[in-house]
Protein backbone atom coordinates (compact mmCIF):
# COMPACT_ATOMS: atom_id res chain seq x y z
CA UNK A 1 0.00 0.00 0.00
CA UNK A 2 1.37 3.53 -1.00
CA UNK A 3 1.67 6.40 1.59
CA UNK A 4 -1.63 8.11 0.08
CA UNK A 5 -3.41 4.95 0.28
CA UNK A 6 -2.68 4.41 3.93
CA UNK A 7 -3.72 8.39 4.58
CA UNK A 8 -7.13 7.60 3.00
CA UNK A 9 -7.45 4.30 5.23
CA UNK A 10 -6.76 5.77 8.12
CA UNK A 11 -9.22 8.29 7.81
CA UNK A 12 -12.06 9.88 4.81
CA UNK A 13 -10.89 12.86 3.26
CA UNK A 14 -14.48 14.33 3.80
CA UNK A 15 -13.44 13.72 7.45
CA UNK A 16 -10.76 16.28 7.39
CA UNK A 17 -12.84 19.77 7.40
CA UNK A 18 -13.48 19.91 11.12
CA UNK A 19 -9.63 19.38 11.29
CA UNK A 20 -9.41 22.47 9.83
CA UNK A 21 -11.54 24.65 11.64
CA UNK A 22 -9.71 23.56 14.69
CA UNK A 23 -6.12 24.31 12.76
CA UNK A 24 -6.85 27.90 12.35
CA UNK A 25 -7.00 28.12 15.46
CA UNK A 26 -3.93 26.09 16.76
CA UNK A 27 -1.76 27.49 14.06
CA UNK A 28 -0.03 26.31 10.82
CA UNK A 29 2.74 24.53 12.78
CA UNK A 30 0.39 22.14 14.54
CA UNK A 31 -1.24 20.96 11.36
CA UNK A 32 -0.39 16.96 11.21
CA UNK A 33 1.80 16.39 7.64
CA UNK A 34 -1.22 13.37 6.65
CA UNK A 35 -3.63 15.72 6.96
CA UNK A 36 -2.27 18.46 4.53
CA UNK A 37 -3.26 15.53 1.58
CA UNK A 38 -6.63 15.22 3.15
CA UNK A 39 -7.29 19.13 3.07
CA UNK A 40 -7.13 17.83 -0.65
CA UNK A 41 -11.01 16.65 -0.64
CA UNK A 42 -11.38 20.55 0.40
CA UNK A 43 -9.96 21.75 -2.68
CA UNK A 44 -6.70 22.92 -0.73
CA UNK A 45 -3.11 22.83 -1.64
CA UNK A 46 -0.05 24.10 0.04
CA UNK A 47 1.48 26.65 -1.72
CA UNK A 48 4.99 26.68 -2.95
CA UNK A 49 7.56 26.52 -1.06
CA UNK A 50 5.22 25.45 2.00
CA UNK A 51 5.46 27.63 4.42
CA UNK A 52 2.00 28.98 5.33
CA UNK A 53 -0.05 29.64 2.37
CA UNK A 54 -1.95 27.38 0.29
CA UNK A 55 -4.20 27.25 -2.61
CA UNK A 56 -7.96 27.07 -2.20
CA UNK A 57 -9.71 25.77 -5.23
CA UNK A 58 -13.99 25.77 -5.46
CA UNK A 59 -16.49 24.10 -7.87
CA UNK A 60 -18.23 25.63 -10.53
CA UNK A 61 -20.41 22.70 -12.33
CA UNK A 62 -20.60 23.70 -15.70
CA UNK A 63 -18.92 27.02 -14.99
CA UNK A 64 -22.14 28.50 -13.98
CA UNK A 65 -22.36 31.16 -11.71
CA UNK A 66 -24.81 34.14 -10.55
CA UNK A 67 -23.31 37.46 -9.59
CA UNK A 68 -23.83 36.98 -5.70
CA UNK A 69 -21.31 33.80 -6.06
CA UNK A 70 -19.01 35.93 -8.08
CA UNK A 71 -19.56 39.10 -5.77
CA UNK A 72 -18.29 36.90 -2.90
CA UNK A 73 -15.37 35.24 -5.28
CA UNK A 74 -13.90 39.13 -5.72
CA UNK A 75 -14.61 39.55 -1.77
CA UNK A 76 -12.23 36.60 -1.06
CA UNK A 77 -9.98 37.78 -3.85
CA UNK A 78 -9.04 41.34 -2.38
CA UNK A 79 -9.34 40.10 1.06
CA UNK A 80 -7.40 37.01 1.26
CA UNK A 81 -5.78 36.45 -1.41
CA UNK A 82 -3.24 39.52 -2.56
CA UNK A 83 -5.82 40.63 -5.03
CA UNK A 84 -5.66 37.90 -7.86
CA UNK A 85 -8.26 34.68 -8.61
CA UNK A 86 -7.45 31.94 -11.67
CA UNK A 87 -9.95 30.32 -14.03
CA UNK A 88 -8.85 26.97 -14.27
CA UNK A 89 -9.08 24.65 -16.98
CA UNK A 90 -12.38 22.92 -15.84
CA UNK A 91 -13.92 26.15 -15.13
CA UNK A 92 -13.25 26.76 -11.67
CA UNK A 93 -11.56 29.31 -9.54
CA UNK A 94 -8.73 28.84 -7.51
CA UNK A 95 -7.08 31.69 -4.93
CA UNK A 96 -3.55 31.79 -3.39
CA UNK A 97 -2.11 33.45 -0.26
CA UNK A 98 -4.09 32.08 2.22
CA UNK A 99 -3.65 31.08 5.46
CA UNK A 100 -5.11 28.24 7.88
CA UNK A 101 -6.48 31.11 9.76
CA UNK A 102 -8.70 32.66 6.75
CA UNK A 103 -10.20 29.72 6.16
CA UNK A 104 -13.13 29.71 8.80
CA UNK A 105 -14.30 33.22 7.28
CA UNK A 106 -13.53 32.19 3.52
CA UNK A 107 -15.76 29.00 4.21
CA UNK A 108 -18.48 30.41 5.37
CA UNK A 109 -18.58 33.64 2.61
CA UNK A 110 -18.66 30.28 0.18
CA UNK A 111 -20.94 28.82 1.90
CA UNK A 112 -23.25 31.37 2.15
CA UNK A 113 -23.57 32.04 -2.01
CA UNK A 114 -23.96 27.99 -1.80
CA UNK A 115 -20.51 27.58 -3.54
CA UNK A 116 -18.63 24.08 -2.08
CA UNK A 117 -14.93 23.01 -2.55
CA UNK A 118 -15.87 19.36 -1.11
CA UNK A 119 -14.03 17.13 -4.08
CA UNK A 120 -12.21 20.16 -5.86
CA UNK A 121 -8.91 18.11 -5.48
CA UNK A 122 -7.93 14.90 -3.76
CA UNK A 123 -8.80 11.65 -5.11
CA UNK A 124 -12.52 11.80 -5.80
CA UNK A 125 -15.23 12.78 -8.29
CA UNK A 126 -14.09 16.15 -9.21
CA UNK A 127 -15.92 19.54 -10.87
CA UNK A 128 -18.38 18.32 -13.44
CA UNK A 129 -17.23 20.38 -16.63
CA UNK A 130 -20.03 21.09 -19.42
CA UNK A 131 -20.92 23.63 -22.08
CA UNK A 132 -20.88 27.38 -21.05
CA UNK A 133 -23.22 28.21 -23.51
CA UNK A 134 -25.99 25.45 -22.47
CA UNK A 135 -29.11 26.40 -22.71
CA UNK A 136 -29.10 29.36 -24.70
CA UNK A 137 -27.18 27.91 -27.86
CA UNK A 138 -29.12 27.18 -30.57
CA UNK A 139 -26.96 24.60 -31.93
CA UNK A 140 -27.21 22.58 -29.04
CA UNK A 141 -28.64 19.24 -28.92
CA UNK A 142 -30.29 19.53 -25.95
CA UNK A 143 -29.90 21.37 -23.07
CA UNK A 144 -27.54 19.38 -20.41
CA UNK A 145 -27.78 21.59 -17.45
CA UNK A 146 -30.00 19.33 -15.04
CA UNK A 147 -27.94 16.39 -15.61
CA UNK A 148 -24.89 18.07 -14.88
CA UNK A 149 -26.92 19.27 -11.52
CA UNK A 150 -28.28 15.52 -10.63
CA UNK A 151 -24.38 14.15 -11.08
CA UNK A 152 -22.86 16.97 -9.38
CA UNK A 153 -25.54 16.40 -6.30
CA UNK A 154 -25.03 13.16 -6.63
CA UNK A 155 -21.23 12.35 -6.00
CA UNK A 156 -21.07 15.08 -3.47
CA UNK A 157 -20.22 14.50 -0.37
CA UNK A 158 -21.33 10.82 -1.09
CA UNK A 159 -18.80 8.49 0.66
CA UNK A 160 -19.31 5.60 -1.20
CA UNK A 161 -16.98 7.52 -4.11
CA UNK A 162 -15.14 9.94 -1.82
CA UNK A 163 -11.79 7.75 -1.74
CA UNK A 164 -11.09 6.35 -5.58
CA UNK A 165 -7.82 5.58 -6.23
CA UNK A 166 -7.04 8.66 -7.74
CA UNK A 167 -8.75 12.14 -9.14
CA UNK A 168 -11.63 11.20 -11.34
CA UNK A 169 -12.69 14.17 -14.07
CA UNK A 170 -15.92 13.81 -15.84
CA UNK A 171 -17.96 16.29 -18.18
CA UNK A 172 -21.85 16.42 -19.50
CA UNK A 173 -22.88 18.64 -22.21
CA UNK A 174 -25.31 19.09 -25.26
CA UNK A 175 -22.77 21.05 -27.40
CA UNK A 176 -22.66 20.31 -31.15
CA UNK A 177 -19.05 21.33 -31.26
CA UNK A 178 -18.13 19.04 -27.78
CA UNK A 179 -16.56 22.30 -25.97
CA UNK A 180 -16.57 20.47 -22.85
CA UNK A 181 -13.68 18.18 -24.50
CA UNK A 182 -15.02 14.97 -23.63
CA UNK A 183 -12.12 12.93 -25.22
CA UNK A 184 -9.49 13.90 -22.25
CA UNK A 185 -11.90 13.06 -19.67
CA UNK A 186 -12.29 9.82 -17.41
CA UNK A 187 -16.24 9.97 -18.43
CA UNK A 188 -17.47 12.40 -21.21
CA UNK A 189 -21.27 12.74 -22.22
CA UNK A 190 -22.00 14.21 -24.76
CA UNK A 191 -25.80 14.70 -26.42
CA UNK A 192 -27.29 12.59 -28.89
CA UNK A 193 -30.28 12.33 -30.94
CA UNK A 194 -31.52 8.90 -32.92
CA UNK A 195 -34.72 8.05 -34.89
CA UNK A 196 -36.27 4.86 -33.34
CA UNK A 197 -38.25 2.22 -35.17
CA UNK A 198 -41.66 3.70 -35.01
CA UNK A 199 -40.06 7.43 -36.51
CA UNK A 200 -39.98 8.83 -32.97
CA UNK A 201 -36.60 11.11 -32.18
CA UNK A 202 -35.17 9.99 -28.94
CA UNK A 203 -32.49 12.18 -26.85
CA UNK A 204 -29.84 10.80 -24.86
CA UNK A 205 -25.76 10.58 -24.77
CA UNK A 206 -23.02 8.99 -25.67
CA UNK A 207 -20.73 8.14 -23.13
CA UNK A 208 -16.84 7.83 -23.43
CA UNK A 209 -14.25 6.71 -20.80
CA UNK A 210 -11.07 6.49 -19.93
CA UNK A 211 -9.28 10.05 -21.30
CA UNK A 212 -6.47 12.21 -19.36
CA UNK A 213 -3.48 14.12 -20.47
CA UNK A 214 -0.97 14.19 -17.59
CA UNK A 215 2.52 12.53 -18.39
CA UNK A 216 1.15 9.68 -20.75
CA UNK A 217 -1.69 11.01 -22.52
CA UNK A 218 -5.13 8.84 -23.43
CA UNK A 219 -8.15 9.99 -25.48
CA UNK A 220 -11.12 8.34 -23.75
CA UNK A 221 -12.52 5.33 -26.06
CA UNK A 222 -16.61 5.28 -26.72
CA UNK A 223 -18.59 2.71 -24.75
CA UNK A 224 -20.95 1.02 -27.42
CA UNK A 225 -24.45 2.29 -25.90
CA UNK A 226 -27.14 4.22 -26.35
CA UNK A 227 -27.80 6.32 -22.74
CA UNK A 228 -31.18 7.45 -22.43
CA UNK A 229 -31.12 10.76 -20.52
CA UNK A 230 -32.77 9.48 -17.52
CA UNK A 231 -30.14 6.57 -17.24
CA UNK A 232 -26.84 8.82 -17.16
CA UNK A 233 -26.62 8.36 -13.21
CA UNK A 234 -26.73 5.08 -13.54
CA UNK A 235 -23.93 4.93 -15.64
CA UNK A 236 -21.46 7.09 -14.20
CA UNK A 237 -22.74 5.48 -11.03
CA UNK A 238 -21.22 2.29 -12.87
CA UNK A 239 -17.96 3.53 -14.45
CA UNK A 240 -17.20 5.25 -11.10
CA UNK A 241 -16.94 1.76 -8.90
CA UNK A 242 -15.38 0.30 -11.58
CA UNK A 243 -12.95 2.31 -11.19
CA UNK A 244 -13.17 2.53 -7.32
CA UNK A 245 -12.90 -1.10 -6.90
CA UNK A 246 -10.64 -2.09 -9.64
CA UNK A 247 -8.29 0.93 -10.35
CA UNK A 248 -4.45 0.49 -9.37
CA UNK A 249 -3.89 1.45 -5.78
CA UNK A 250 -0.35 0.33 -5.59
CA UNK A 251 1.60 2.84 -8.23
CA UNK A 252 0.17 6.59 -8.77
CA UNK A 253 1.50 6.51 -11.72
CA UNK A 254 -0.53 4.04 -13.22
CA UNK A 255 -3.87 4.64 -10.79
CA UNK A 256 -5.81 6.83 -13.13
CA UNK A 257 -9.05 5.26 -14.86
CA UNK A 258 -7.17 5.41 -18.38
CA UNK A 259 -5.07 2.62 -17.33
CA UNK A 260 -7.59 0.62 -16.23
CA UNK A 261 -9.37 0.45 -19.39
CA UNK A 262 -5.91 0.62 -21.34
CA UNK A 263 -4.86 -2.62 -19.29
CA UNK A 264 -8.69 -4.49 -19.77
CA UNK A 265 -9.38 -3.59 -22.57
CA UNK A 266 -12.71 -1.55 -24.05
CA UNK A 267 -14.98 -4.49 -24.54
CA UNK A 268 -14.14 -5.94 -20.95
CA UNK A 269 -15.06 -2.46 -19.84
CA UNK A 270 -17.84 -2.06 -21.51
CA UNK A 271 -19.37 -5.97 -20.52
CA UNK A 272 -18.59 -4.57 -16.75
CA UNK A 273 -20.48 -1.50 -17.16
CA UNK A 274 -23.17 -3.58 -18.44
CA UNK A 275 -22.73 -6.40 -15.61
CA UNK A 276 -23.77 -3.48 -12.84
CA UNK A 277 -26.40 -2.31 -15.06
CA UNK A 278 -29.87 -3.05 -13.41
CA UNK A 279 -31.41 -2.19 -17.35
CA UNK A 280 -30.25 -3.61 -20.88
CA UNK A 281 -29.16 -0.84 -22.89
CA UNK A 282 -28.98 -0.66 -26.85
CA UNK A 283 -26.14 -0.27 -28.32
CA UNK A 284 -25.09 3.00 -29.72
CA UNK A 285 -24.68 4.78 -33.00
CA UNK A 286 -21.36 6.27 -35.59
CA UNK A 287 -22.64 9.89 -34.39
CA UNK A 288 -20.61 12.18 -36.21
CA UNK A 289 -17.87 13.88 -34.53
CA UNK A 290 -17.12 17.88 -34.90
CA UNK A 291 -14.32 18.65 -37.22
CA UNK A 292 -13.16 21.79 -35.94
CA UNK A 293 -10.66 21.94 -33.02
CA UNK A 294 -11.91 25.16 -31.71
CA UNK A 295 -14.18 25.59 -28.90
CA UNK A 296 -14.60 28.44 -26.90
CA UNK A 297 -17.98 30.32 -27.56
CA UNK A 298 -16.12 33.76 -27.46
CA UNK A 299 -17.43 36.68 -29.27
CA UNK A 300 -21.09 38.25 -29.81
CA UNK A 301 -23.27 35.07 -30.70
CA UNK A 302 -27.13 35.64 -31.00
CA UNK A 303 -28.94 33.30 -28.01
CA UNK A 304 -32.06 31.01 -28.93
CA UNK A 305 -34.05 33.60 -26.82
CA UNK A 306 -35.15 36.33 -29.71
CA UNK A 307 -33.63 39.48 -28.77
CA UNK A 308 -30.84 38.20 -26.38
CA UNK A 309 -27.39 37.60 -27.42
CA UNK A 310 -24.35 36.07 -25.16
CA UNK A 311 -21.27 37.94 -25.27
CA UNK A 312 -17.84 36.24 -24.26
CA UNK A 313 -14.67 37.62 -24.01
CA UNK A 314 -10.95 36.46 -23.83
CA UNK A 315 -9.36 36.75 -20.43
CA UNK A 316 -5.51 35.96 -20.77
CA UNK A 317 -4.02 33.92 -18.94
CA UNK A 318 -7.13 33.08 -16.88
CA UNK A 319 -5.97 35.82 -14.38
CA UNK A 320 -8.48 38.19 -12.65
CA UNK A 321 -7.87 40.93 -10.15
CA UNK A 322 -10.01 42.20 -7.46
CA UNK A 323 -11.31 44.61 -9.52
CA UNK A 324 -12.12 42.91 -12.42
CA UNK A 325 -13.92 40.55 -10.39
CA UNK A 326 -16.32 43.18 -8.98
CA UNK A 327 -16.75 44.47 -12.44
CA UNK A 328 -17.45 41.34 -14.09
CA UNK A 329 -20.14 40.96 -11.29
CA UNK A 330 -21.53 44.73 -12.07
CA UNK A 331 -21.96 43.82 -15.86
CA UNK A 332 -23.69 40.82 -15.23
CA UNK A 333 -26.28 42.73 -12.84
CA UNK A 334 -26.51 46.13 -14.88
CA UNK A 335 -27.10 44.88 -18.29
CA UNK A 336 -27.87 40.74 -18.66
CA UNK A 337 -29.86 38.52 -15.55
CA UNK A 338 -27.28 38.36 -13.13
CA UNK A 339 -25.03 35.48 -14.27
CA UNK A 340 -21.91 34.79 -15.56
CA UNK A 341 -20.47 31.37 -17.24
CA UNK A 342 -16.50 30.05 -17.00
CA UNK A 343 -15.15 28.37 -19.75
CA UNK A 344 -12.41 25.87 -19.26
CA UNK A 345 -10.53 27.97 -22.28
CA UNK A 346 -9.98 30.37 -19.34
CA UNK A 347 -12.36 32.31 -20.43
CA UNK A 348 -16.09 34.43 -19.80
CA UNK A 349 -19.26 34.41 -20.94
CA UNK A 350 -22.04 36.90 -20.12
CA UNK A 351 -25.32 35.53 -21.28
CA UNK A 352 -29.16 37.14 -21.61
CA UNK A 353 -27.74 40.48 -23.00
CA UNK A 354 -30.47 42.76 -25.23
CA UNK A 355 -29.33 43.16 -28.72
CA UNK A 356 -29.28 47.00 -28.08
CA UNK A 357 -26.87 46.72 -24.95
CA UNK A 358 -24.58 44.68 -26.78
CA UNK A 359 -21.86 47.25 -27.36
CA UNK A 360 -22.05 49.04 -24.29
CA UNK A 361 -21.24 45.45 -22.51
CA UNK A 362 -18.34 44.95 -25.23
CA UNK A 363 -17.32 48.30 -24.02
CA UNK A 364 -17.38 48.18 -20.32
CA UNK A 365 -15.68 44.94 -20.55
CA UNK A 366 -12.59 46.06 -22.70
CA UNK A 367 -12.60 49.07 -20.35
CA UNK A 368 -11.92 46.10 -17.57
CA UNK A 369 -9.45 44.77 -19.81
CA UNK A 370 -11.76 41.53 -20.99
CA UNK A 371 -11.31 41.48 -24.99
CA UNK A 372 -14.16 41.14 -26.94
CA UNK A 373 -13.73 40.81 -30.76
CA UNK A 374 -9.72 38.82 -29.53
CA UNK A 375 -7.27 37.72 -31.70
CA UNK A 376 -7.04 33.97 -32.81
CA UNK A 377 -4.35 33.88 -30.24
CA UNK A 378 -5.40 35.63 -27.55
CA UNK A 379 -9.25 33.96 -27.49
CA UNK A 380 -7.85 30.29 -26.56
CA UNK A 381 -4.47 31.01 -25.16
CA UNK A 382 -4.16 28.54 -21.71
CA UNK A 383 -1.99 28.03 -19.12
CA UNK A 384 -1.30 25.83 -15.89
CA UNK A 385 -0.06 27.65 -12.33
CA UNK A 386 3.72 27.74 -13.32
CA UNK A 387 5.98 27.55 -10.57
CA UNK A 388 4.91 31.05 -8.84
CA UNK A 389 2.72 28.97 -6.89
CA UNK A 390 2.80 25.02 -7.97
CA UNK A 391 4.85 22.88 -6.59
CA UNK A 392 5.61 20.76 -9.46
CA UNK A 393 6.02 23.07 -12.02
CA UNK A 394 9.84 24.30 -13.51
CA UNK A 395 9.06 27.57 -15.13
CA UNK A 396 7.18 30.45 -15.30
CA UNK A 397 3.78 30.31 -17.50
CA UNK A 398 0.87 33.35 -16.73
CA UNK A 399 3.52 36.63 -17.39
CA UNK A 400 4.78 34.37 -20.41
CA UNK A 401 1.54 33.63 -22.06
CA UNK A 402 0.56 37.08 -22.01
CA UNK A 403 4.03 38.02 -23.56
CA UNK A 404 4.06 35.44 -26.20
CA UNK A 405 0.64 36.36 -27.25
CA UNK A 406 1.14 40.18 -27.00
CA UNK A 407 4.33 39.52 -29.70
CA UNK A 408 2.48 37.24 -32.45
CA UNK A 409 -0.32 39.75 -32.24
CA UNK A 410 1.92 42.22 -33.61
CA UNK A 411 4.19 40.25 -35.66
CA UNK A 412 1.41 37.73 -37.08
CA UNK A 413 -1.82 38.36 -39.37
CA UNK A 414 -3.51 35.35 -39.49
CA UNK A 415 -7.20 34.71 -40.05
CA UNK A 416 -7.56 31.09 -38.29
CA UNK A 417 -7.58 30.58 -34.55
CA UNK A 418 -4.30 28.92 -33.10
CA UNK A 419 -4.41 27.26 -29.48
CA UNK A 420 -1.60 27.70 -27.81
CA UNK A 421 -1.50 25.74 -24.26
CA UNK A 422 1.61 26.48 -22.20
CA UNK A 423 2.61 23.99 -19.00
CA UNK A 424 5.03 24.44 -17.04
CA UNK A 425 5.97 20.73 -16.19
CA UNK A 426 4.99 17.73 -17.80
CA UNK A 427 1.93 16.89 -15.96
CA UNK A 428 -0.43 19.00 -18.34
CA UNK A 429 -2.52 20.94 -16.74
CA UNK A 430 -2.29 23.41 -18.96
CA UNK A 431 -3.60 20.81 -21.96
CA UNK A 432 -0.47 21.38 -23.84
CA UNK A 433 -0.39 17.48 -25.27
CA UNK A 434 -3.83 19.14 -27.41
CA UNK A 435 -2.99 22.28 -28.59
CA UNK A 436 -2.15 23.55 -31.95
CA UNK A 437 1.07 24.66 -30.44
CA UNK A 438 2.02 22.75 -26.98
CA UNK A 439 4.96 24.15 -24.66
CA UNK A 440 6.17 22.47 -21.81
CA UNK A 441 8.15 24.05 -19.19
CA UNK A 442 11.95 22.35 -18.83
CA UNK A 443 14.92 24.09 -17.61
CA UNK A 444 18.00 24.83 -19.72
CA UNK A 445 21.79 25.42 -19.52
CA UNK A 446 23.48 28.33 -20.15
CA UNK A 447 27.22 28.16 -19.31
CA UNK A 448 28.36 26.87 -16.02
CA UNK A 449 26.13 26.63 -13.51
CA UNK A 450 23.12 28.87 -14.76
CA UNK A 451 20.32 27.71 -16.06
CA UNK A 452 16.90 29.74 -16.83
CA UNK A 453 13.15 28.68 -17.73
CA UNK A 454 12.92 26.59 -21.03
CA UNK A 455 10.09 25.31 -23.32
CA UNK A 456 10.10 22.15 -25.28
CA UNK A 457 7.60 23.07 -28.55
CA UNK A 458 5.00 20.29 -29.68
CA UNK A 459 2.78 20.83 -32.50
CA UNK A 460 -0.57 19.51 -34.12
CA UNK A 461 -2.39 18.27 -31.12
CA UNK A 462 -6.26 18.88 -31.53
CA UNK A 463 -9.54 17.34 -30.58
CA UNK A 464 -12.88 16.14 -32.58
CA UNK A 465 -12.88 13.87 -35.46
CA UNK A 466 -9.05 13.76 -36.49
CA UNK A 467 -7.92 13.79 -32.65
CA UNK A 468 -4.33 13.66 -32.50
CA UNK A 469 -2.03 14.46 -29.43
CA UNK A 470 0.89 16.31 -30.23
CA UNK A 471 4.47 15.64 -31.90
CA UNK A 472 7.79 17.03 -29.97
CA UNK A 473 9.37 19.49 -32.34
CA UNK A 474 12.65 21.59 -31.08
CA UNK A 475 13.79 21.10 -27.44
CA UNK A 476 14.81 23.28 -24.95
CA UNK A 477 14.12 26.56 -26.17
CA UNK A 478 14.88 29.39 -24.10
CA UNK A 479 11.88 30.89 -22.74
CA UNK A 480 12.68 34.06 -24.08
CA UNK A 481 13.06 33.11 -26.94
CA UNK A 482 9.58 30.89 -27.23
CA UNK A 483 7.54 33.88 -29.03
CA UNK A 484 9.91 34.15 -31.75
CA UNK A 485 10.13 30.78 -32.64
CA UNK A 486 6.14 31.23 -32.92
CA UNK A 487 6.45 33.73 -34.75
CA UNK A 488 8.74 32.35 -37.11
CA UNK A 489 6.58 28.86 -37.51
CA UNK A 490 2.97 31.02 -38.12
CA UNK A 491 4.53 32.96 -40.59
CA UNK A 492 6.24 30.84 -42.56
CA UNK A 493 3.27 28.66 -42.66
CA UNK A 494 0.71 31.54 -43.64
CA UNK A 495 3.47 31.92 -46.66
CA UNK A 496 3.68 28.60 -47.35
CA UNK A 497 0.38 27.34 -47.18
CA UNK A 498 -1.44 25.70 -49.70
CA UNK A 499 -5.19 26.69 -50.35
CA UNK A 500 -6.98 23.82 -48.30
CA UNK A 501 -4.85 23.87 -45.42
CA UNK A 502 -5.58 24.80 -42.11
CA UNK A 503 -2.78 25.00 -39.33
CA UNK A 504 -3.25 21.34 -38.00
CA UNK A 505 -3.13 19.81 -42.18
CA UNK A 506 -0.33 21.80 -42.47
CA UNK A 507 1.30 20.34 -39.60
CA UNK A 508 0.57 16.88 -40.69
CA UNK A 509 2.51 16.86 -43.99
CA UNK A 510 5.47 18.44 -43.18
CA UNK A 511 8.32 16.35 -41.31
CA UNK A 512 9.83 17.11 -38.18
CA UNK A 513 12.80 18.85 -39.47
CA UNK A 514 11.24 21.18 -41.64
CA UNK A 515 8.95 22.31 -38.99
CA UNK A 516 12.31 22.55 -36.26
CA UNK A 517 13.95 24.96 -39.90
CA UNK A 518 10.66 26.80 -39.97
CA UNK A 519 10.99 28.15 -36.01
CA UNK A 520 14.88 28.30 -36.34
CA UNK A 521 14.76 31.11 -38.77
CA UNK A 522 17.49 33.62 -37.50
CA UNK A 523 18.14 31.75 -34.65
CA UNK A 524 21.96 31.20 -34.26
CA UNK A 525 23.08 27.65 -34.96
CA UNK A 526 25.94 27.59 -32.31
CA UNK A 527 23.96 29.36 -29.36
CA UNK A 528 23.84 25.75 -27.62
CA UNK A 529 20.67 25.93 -25.95
CA UNK A 530 17.88 24.95 -28.46
CA UNK A 531 17.81 22.08 -30.17
CA UNK A 532 15.89 19.92 -32.79
CA UNK A 533 13.85 17.44 -30.18
CA UNK A 534 14.56 14.41 -32.45
CA UNK A 535 18.17 14.43 -32.27
CA UNK A 536 18.41 14.94 -28.22
CA UNK A 537 16.08 12.05 -27.78
CA UNK A 538 13.19 14.03 -26.23
CA UNK A 539 10.92 11.15 -24.44
CA UNK A 540 8.00 11.05 -26.77
CA UNK A 541 4.61 11.44 -26.07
Amino acid sequence: MNENERIKKEKDGLDVFEDILRYATSGFESIHPDDFTRMRWYGLYQQRPNEGHFMLRIKVPSGYLSSDQLQAVADITRLYARGITDITTRQNFQFHWLTIQDLPDIFDRLNRVRISTAGACGDIFRNVTGCPVAGIDPDEVFDARPWVNLINDFFQHNRDYSDLPRKFKTSIAGCSLHCSQPEINDIGATAVRRVRANGDEELGFQVRVGGGLSARPHFAKRLDIFVPQDRLLSIFEAVTGIFRDNGNRENRKRARLKFLVDDWGIERFEEEVRARLDWKPDTGEQWPEPRRNFRDHIGVHAQKQGGLYWVGASVLSGRLNDEQVYTVARIADEFGQGSIRTTNQQNLLFPDIPQARVDEVQRALENAGLIVDASPFRRVAVACTGNEFCNLALTETKRLIVEIVEHLEATVSIDEPIRINLNGCPNSCGQHHIGDIGLQGCLVKQGAGVTVDGYDVFLGGRLGADSKFVRPIWRKVPATNVKFAIENLLNGYVEAREEEDDFSSFVDRHSDEELADLMKTSFAEDAGTSVPARSHGLVEV
